[in-house]
């Protein structure tokens, strides 16, 4: 494969290595960034694309190994300076302030003062900003208010009224909905076009072939290859990856339960204040269950009342036989009802305390004696858990924050087991997560369902509830309005029904 040449290089790495205690998270990586260049990284959860970026804007320092921007040699390189040099970078795991409004966020550090009293005009600022991209936000909201989608949106926001030269985007769209791809994807090609160099961290293997001029390949920390994006095909790219043929994206689907078997969780015509309106749906032991709905239509909300996070204001719920409506979220997790969020930071992990302690914290009270942890039992249920979803690297004594996303959602995956669940919530499970990783995901997912454990299952990717489940709800507007069997029925006719379209009406238009 040749490379594609760009414009003038503007940072170049020789021979970085970079170590996280025993972890040689790069080793030896030589590759340089042009202006006027789509720059993506890929390579599976946990290969060093991540790291090599956040070396390229001085969040690591490198452990060996000389970084050159403009043709000349850099010392004590850190964020600071690498913004002075026009480096940015858009980090996976987000860093606002909550309590700060959108603009404020926005332009937070580059505020224009005088005499030391900052000029009246941020929203303005914001608006001609925000303008060039279409994102649409409300500079007066404050960003705890927004969801993770739209705090995105802050941070590229942020990196670009700085005007930066290079732009590090690590993972941008893995909260973004499939229009907000293509708007980012538009606006890395204007960034381009105005000479930029943006370099794309990302697991979306087709928004990476849509937009990229260069590709770098990264497996086990080492950069196995940099090449032109034009022509390569998506199997060639995963082989790259992998360093081997890719098998079968999903496992064949489990043997679905007998219908006359009783439901363990039934939900009956909920409402909540969080935007439920009416949601009815069950789930037998053993039974995949899908909710098929767009961003927004009351999924997550949903599956948060029925855990216990959110009030039901009237419907009932039902597990176990028993009524559950009203039930705390720890009530819940002492019976077995257990929810793995999509924000895996906020509602999942502890990210300063190791992989160990994270996998056990859930089920603390059926591993201590007279309250003392039995830590050997413990690193036991830890270690078993990270082993079987092929945690890389398997140290269950480094903190958690140092893995890469989709190891941290392995982690997490693995605090919920721990809990011994009858029923597993998992809301958006590969988020943030490469290939490989994924078809490990899906097939924990079958296993689960196979031990006789029932899963309820929410996918913005709809193909993979199409996969994996046995039969799955249409919502929309917090209501479900249907029952699909994912066997007999096709991800458009999904697609048309959610967006309340007659599949006839548009083919014939």
């Amino acid at each position: 494969m040749s490379e594609q040449m760009a414009g003038e290089i503007l940072v170049e790495l020789r021979a970085v290595s970079k170590r996280f205690g025993a972890t040689q998270a790069l080793d030896e990586v030589s590759l340089d960034v042009r202006a006027g260049e789509v720059h993506a990284f890929v390579g599976e959860n946990g290969a060093g694309k991540s790291t090599l970026g956040k070396v390229i804007a001085g969040i690591y320092s490198a452990d060996e190994g000389e970084i050159l921007v403009d043709g000349a040699a850099v010392d004590r390189w850190n964020p600071g300076s690498a913004q002075k040099r026009g480096i940015a970078m858009i980090a996976q795991e987000l860093a606002l302030v909550p309590d700060l409004t959108v603009a404020q966020n926005v332009f937070l550090g580059a505020e224009r003062h005088r005499f030391g009293i900052e000029r009246r005009g941020v929203e303005d600022r914001f608006v001609e900003l925000d303008s060039t991209i279409g994102f649409g936000l409300d500079p007066r909201a404050k960003v705890s208010e927004l969801r993770i989608a739209d705090q995105q949106k802050v941070e590229i926001l942020r990196s670009l009224a700085r005007d930066a030269r290079v732009i590090v985007m690590d993972e941008p769209t893995s909260s973004l909905t499939a229009h907000e791809m293509r708007q980012l994807e538009e606006l890395m090609r204007k960034l381009r076009d105005r000479g930029c160099c943006v370099i794309y961290v990302s697991h979306f293997l087709d928004s990476v072939l849509g937009v990229a001029d260069r590709i770098t390949v990264m497996r086990d920390g080492r950069r196995i290859d940099t090449f032109a994006a034009e022509g390569v095909s998506k199997h060639a790219l995963v082989t790259a990856m992998l360093g081997r043929e890719l098998e079968q994206a999903y496992p064949e689907r489990t043997q679905a339960p007998d219908p006359t078997t009783p439901p363990i969780l039934s939900v009956t015509g909920i409402k909540t204040r969080t935007g439920v309106e009416d949601m009815s749906f069950d789930v037998r032991p053993g039974e995949i269950v899908g909710l098929l709905g767009l961003v927004g239509s009351g999924r997550t909300e949903c599956l948060r009342a029925v855990f216990g996070v959110d009030g039901v204001e009237s419907g009932r719920i039902e597990y176990r036989g028993g009524d559950w409506t009203g039930k705390s979220a720890k009530q819940s997790i002492d019976a077995g009802l257990v929810l793995v969020s999509e924000d895996r930071h906020k509602d999942g992990l502890v990210l300063e305390r190791s992989v160990r302690e994270n996998i056990a914290l859930s089920s603390l009270n059926s591993r201590a004696s007279a309250g003392v942890i039995r830590r050997s039992e413990e690193k036991r249920v830890a270690l078993e858990n990270a082993s079987s979803l092929e945690m890389r690297p398997l140290d269950i004594e480094l903190p958690v924050g140092w893995f890469s996303g989709g190891n941290q959602q392995k982690a997490l995956l693995g605090k919920a087991l721990a809990a011994s669940p009858s029923v597993i919530i998992l809301d958006e499970p590969t988020r943030g997560v490469d290939v490989g990783a994924k078809r490990t995901i899906y097939e924990l997912i079958a296993r689960i369902a196979e031990s006789g454990i029932g899963v309820l299952l929410i996918s913005s990717e709809h193909e993979e509830i199409m996969e994996l489940a046995h039969r799955a709800y249409l919502v929309s507007e917090g209501r479900t309005f249907g029952e699909i069997d994912p066997r007999q029925t096709t991800v458009e006719e999904v697609l048309y029904s959610l967006f309340n379209v007659n599949s006839e009406e548009e083919t014939a238009a």
